[in-house]
């Protein structure tokens, strides 16, 4: 492939233009990302300094525990958020996608982690699946060879990751609400006579108004995101040098780390407490990263964050700092008092667009956990819309919007506190930032092959970090700390009870495979006839005949003239190109006329047809029986151009009324079946029948109609376990069951040709 520098010179584009445009790129996407990476990070001054003097740190009112405060904020934000975030997790992306998921997916591919069923060894071929590196380490073997023989630490470091992935959820529920309410506070520093009943009413219709607005997706509003997070960055900065200037111009000797000691040694178990409240200026951090793949690490890491946030932020914190240095009468509202009275009501509105814009960037990133949860079978299958044709990605989500508006009202109105909800928002954000650090020094011994001291080092100096704040919040749990806690707790229950489940729908799918020839050599005592039509069997197998056609066909002996067993599975890479999306096999002696197709997602992938896919498998069968043909005769590899043509076009002549532009290029799919032919081994080749015979014999099939076949399973406990697992079972995974989306629903089944075969299995 040819270096994209030199494709520009070909095209008579100079080198010197060259780099201006790859600067204005960078400087643009850096630009782009202030809305959607950094609103949540740079509205944590509306309420770190309120929070962290609450309770009896408050009546402490001298200068030593405010430069205290601001020492520890200081090295707090740099130590987790430049040097470990953007220097080196930031670096472990996959694919350039970033997030725990991201991370344990990296695990999963090189240290083979994963529980998720039926994957294949034809995965590790897919381009996004490369796991090419430095030759392995004596300690990155020894640790995949502990786990792969301790399958139980492979379940627990799953229960980890969804511990995370809970805290983030948990993480949605709880940036509106602080980030709303402590913006809208303010105006009572204007209206003294102002009722708090009002202030929690006026948060509430603005929440109401953000979850109403999102179903409009991002990308409607995403041009007025950045404007105003740019703003409030420079509102912020700018007050800070005003501040600092006219308050205390020698704050900055705050800075110094031993002022930290000195907090510590004069507060002691108060102090200790109130690092709950500082961990909350670092809140963010992890939606920076988890939003890697929208933008370019450049922009994100040196340009936005390096040269605007960082700086900006932390002249708003010690600018703050100076004027409590004067003023520490006004600890609790501290930040509009430190407002000059000419701009108050200005920087008032920004806040409040600010704190809306923070709560988006949140929301969306829930979003896109429960999609990636669905994929990997720990979550009920929702409605997952996709809101942008141009920005892949930008998904909305209307079960999960309407249960986290009500959870984000429910906490405004019971709690009332910013107080009280900085506790909890600290907890749910130290969680996840030490599960992320656990799972980034496996990713260096496993992954980067690095020494188990580099590693150890990491997870000590930044754990220990993170394991102080945490149990701050802990000792906080009563004062609304809790309110995570059950959030994770619940969500978890959920995420858990259902992989488990579908696992034992699987292992029971499995034990109970149909040997085919059985079916076959049945079929004239059972009286079974073949019908015109293509039939598709979807089933969670990749090997074998699902006892579901077994079912099908004992109580109704026929099935149609061609069969297509269909399989969707979910691989732990982040996207998968179209080129290979399918795997097209032949099940039993050609005579049969029974194919497998298999369909591989990605956990950032939408599984979801927005397209022709009857005509697309179809054309994938004919091509794959055309070049099976000829693989007899070559057994060399098959360019595209040397396909016939003439039967490929019958299924590319309604191409022109797809909806999705990635689908509408006839290339594409020509390309998508030769790159999967020219990789396939190990066919079945039987019969002496023409290839043209048996391929009429499929459009043929194809013209009588299409069935999909589905299977309705019902699970039950079995009499002799307990009540515990009778109850996850039979009362929690059966109501998720029947109160989640129909896999013909989320398959984008018509239900025209739609024939379900119900089943019971046992667990």
């Amino acid at each position: 492939m040819n270096n994209p520098s030199e494709e520009f010179l070909e095209q008579g584009i100079s080198q010197q233009n060259l780099r201006k445009a790859s600067c204005m790129t960078v400087v643009t996407l850096a630009y782009q990302s202030l809305g959607v990476v950094y609103g949540d990070l740079s509205t944590s001054p509306l309420y770190v300094y309120k929070t962290t003097f609450s309770g009896k740190l408050s009546l402490r009112e001298n200068d030593e525990e405010i430069y205290g405060v601001l020492s520890f904020i200081f090295w707090t934000f740099t130590f987790i958020a430049l040097f470990k975030y953007i220097l080196i997790v930031m670096s472990a992306d996959d694919n350039g996608e970033g997030g725990t998921f991201a991370l344990y997916s990296l695990l999963c591919r090189h240290g083979s982690l994963s529980i998720l069923p039926n994957q294949q060894a034809t995965d590790e071929t897919l381009s996004a699946y490369a796991t090419h590196g430095s030759m392995e380490t004596w300690q990155s073997s020894a640790l995949k060879s502990f786990f792969e023989k301790h399958p139980r630490f492979r379940k627990g470091l799953f229960i980890f990751v969804i511990l995370g992935t809970c805290m983030t959820i948990g993480d949605g529920v709880l940036t509106p609400t602080i980030s709303v309410l402590s913006a809208v506070s303010g105006v009572k520093l204007k209206i003294t006579a102002l009722h708090e009943n009002y202030v929690v009413l006026i948060s509430c219709v603005i929440i109401v108004g953000l979850f109403s607005l999102q179903h409009h997706g991002t990308h409607r509003v995403a041009f007025m995101f950045a404007p105003i997070v740019a703003a409030w960055l420079l509102c912020i900065s700018s007050i800070g040098i005003y501040n600092i200037f006219r308050w205390n111009p020698h704050i900055f000797h705050a800075l110094s780390p031993v002022y930290m000691l000195k907090f510590l040694k004069s507060t002691g178990t108060e102090g200790w407490i109130s690092l709950g409240g500082v961990v909350l200026s670092i809140t963010g951090v992890e939606t920076m990263f988890a939003d890697l793949g929208h933008f370019s690490s450049l922009s994100i890491r040196v340009v936005a964050f390096t040269f605007l946030v960082y700086p900006c932020l932390v002249l708003a914190y010690m600018g703050e700092a100076a004027f409590l240095s004067k003023h520490h009468e006004d600890i609790q509202r501290s930040f509009y008092k430190a407002i000059p009275e000419a701009v108050f009501w200005p920087v008032f509105i920004v806040a409040t667009f600010a704190a809306v814009v923070g709560s988006q960037a949140v929301i969306s990133a829930t979003f896109s956990v429960i999609s990636q949860c669905c994929a990997l079978n720990c979550f009920p299958y929702v409605k997952i819309i996709h809101t942008s044709s141009k920005i892949y990605g930008q998904i909305y989500i209307p079960e999960v919007n309407w249960i986290l508006m009500c959870l984000c009202l429910a906490v405004t109105i019971g709690l009332r506190d910013t107080n009280m909800m900085g506790h909890a928002y600290g907890l749910a954000v130290t969680t996840v930032m030490f599960v992320t650090t656990c799972l980034m020094a496996l990713v260096m011994i496993i992954v980067w092959k690095q020494r188990i001291a580099s590693a150890v080092a990491f997870l000590v100096i930044f754990g220990s970090m993170e394991l102080l704040y945490i149990s701050a919040s802990v000792y906080k749990v009563p004062e609304g700390g809790w309110i995570p806690l059950v959030l994770a707790f619940i969500f978890m229950a959920i995420m858990y009870i259902w992989n488990y489940g579908m696992t034992k729908k699987h292992e029971f799918d499995v034990e109970n495979k149909v040997s085919m020839n059985r079916i076959v050599a049945l079929g004239p005592s059972l009286g079974m006839v073949r019908v015109p039509g293509i039939g598709l069997i979807y089933t969670n197998l990749i090997t074998g005949v699902p006892a579901v056609f077994g079912h099908f066909v004992t109580n109704l002996p026929a099935f149609h003239q061609v069969l297509v067993f269909v399989c969707v599975k979910s691989i732990q890479v982040p996207y998968i190109s179209e080129k290979e999306r399918l795997v097209i096999s032949r099940v039993g002696p050609k005579e049969y006329c029974m194919f497998r197709c298999i369909i591989r997602y990605g956990y950032k992938d939408l599984q979801q047809e927005n397209y022709d896919f009857e005509n697309r498998l179809v054309s994938g069968i004919v091509q794959f029986v055309e070049a099976e043909e000829d693989s007899t005769l070559k057994p060399t590899s098959i360019p595209c151009g040397e396909l016939r043509n003439l039967d490929i076009k019958i299924f590319y002549a309604q191409d022109h009324t797809l909806t999705d532009s990635k689908f509408k290029d006839n290339n594409i799919m020509e390309q998508s079946c030769c790159d999967i032919l020219e990789t396939k081994t190990g066919m079945e080749h039987s019969g002496s029948s023409p290839l043209k015979e048996e391929s009429l014999q499929i459009l043929r099939a194809k013209e009588s109609g299409v069935t999909f076949i589905l299977g309705h399973s019902y699970a039950k406990a079995k009499k002799s376990s307990s009540i515990l697992k009778k109850f996850a079972i039979n009362v929690v995974y059966s109501f998720l069951s029947k109160n989640c989306r129909e896999p013909d629903v989320v398959l984008n089944v018509p239900h025209t040709s739609l024939l379900e075969v119900g089943m019971v299995y046992y667990v």
